[in-house]
């Protein structure tokens, strides 16, 4: 069987040599995970299984050759879709569209150096919208990339601002979709939600932990809230962790917001099953799979492990292990990933 991951990073050194130091003013946090105090001294974490060290990762997420590929094969991968992590919503958008540029123009190029291993998702300057919208255009269109992924807010505000409405405008017009993909909790929420612990405590609490599922989670609901799916009927989301918590209190929302306080053209689940897929992003959980596949269908489920931020062991087994039908577990395997995007 076929396997196609689609939440699978890497990083573009330019781009985070330019946005480090905003990224570490604006979440200063950043750097107080990934070790542990031990007799005064902080050392390196082992206590969370399948995460992969800080450095390691940074270390993989640099590659799209021969090391990710040869990682791939020992975990029985067949395909990569990548997509760059990292702030650079943080950056001047003069800067921002030229970086976005030139690392959009390095991922097509590994796309087609290995074309049957690895596809795309391109990183936008979603600071200046309508360059945002021009360079989603030429990286499908141009260079081959499927999308994009957007990494948490796309500046103070969400994506329901009307400031971003070319871009979405763009996603429908070329019916590639957009993953919404985690970032920092904005600044006034992550202090008195996630602060007051040990330091390295709130750090994964306002990160992995919650606060940045959280950001990504309420994203989708404004989304959803503001009747941009109604908008823009052909644009599709797609929502790692299994959902980033919405799916689990879609019928609450729908219960408290009927369509006659909403004023959508359809009730709030329905929309989300419309123009939503779900992936795992490496939480290869079976109660968690369960839900989603119980409420979503194997038709709306992608494969995802977060590499490398995630080890790849298990990939495979958790799949094929799944208690549903062979014809189910190919839908999620490979099949759903090729018909959205056009592999």
């Amino acid at each position: 069987m076929k396997l196609i991951c689609v939440e699978e990073h890497v990083l573009d050194a330019a781009t985070g040599a330019a946005s480090q130091g905003l990224a570490r003013a604006e979440a200063p946090y950043l750097s107080d995970w990934g070790s542990r105090v031990v007799d005064g001294r902080r050392v390196a974490d082992a206590t969370r299984p399948h995460v992969v060290a800080p450095a390691e990762s940074a270390r993989k997420a640099l590659d799209m050759g021969a090391p990710r590929l040869a990682d791939m094969d020992a975990a029985g991968i067949d395909m990569q879709v990548l997509s760059y992590g990292g702030f650079a919503q943080l950056l001047a958008a003069a800067q921002a569209i030229d970086l976005c540029r030139a690392a959009n123009d390095k991922l097509a190029l590994a796309a087609q150096a290995h074309p049957a291993r690895f596809s795309g998702f391109a990183t936008l300057p979603w600071q200046a919208p309508e360059a945002a919208a021009r360079e989603l255009e030429r990286a499908v269109k141009a260079l081959g990339l499927k999308g994009a992924l957007i990494n948490g807010r796309p500046g103070a505000t969400f994506l329901d601002d009307p400031r971003y409405a070319p871009v979405l405008a763009a996603f429908d017009a070329l019916e590639v979709p957009l993953y919404v993909h985690p970032g920092l909790p904005l600044a006034a929420v992550q202090a008195p939600y996630y602060g007051g612990f040990d330091r390295e405590l709130s750090a994964r609490l306002s990160m992995f932990g919650w606060g940045w599922h959280n950001e990504a989670g309420i994203q989708v609901v404004r989304m959803l809230l503001a009747g941009l799916f109604d908008r823009y009927p052909r644009l599709q989301i797609i929502s790692g962790h299994w959902g980033e918590m919405v799916p689990f209190f879609l019928q609450r929302l729908e219960d408290a917001i009927p369509q006659e306080a909403s004023g959508l053209r359809r009730p709030i689940v329905q929309t989300y099953r419309e123009h939503v897929y779900v992936s795992p992003s490496g939480m290869l959980t079976l109660p968690h799979f369960q839900f989603i596949h119980a409420l979503m269908g194997a038709e709306r489920i992608l494969y995802s492990i977060d590499y490398p931020y995630q080890s790849l062991d298990g990939a495979r087994a958790f799949i094929e292990r799944l208690p549903v039908s062979e014809a189910d577990k190919a839908l999620i395997a490979h099949a759903n990933a090729e018909r959205l995007l056009g592999l």
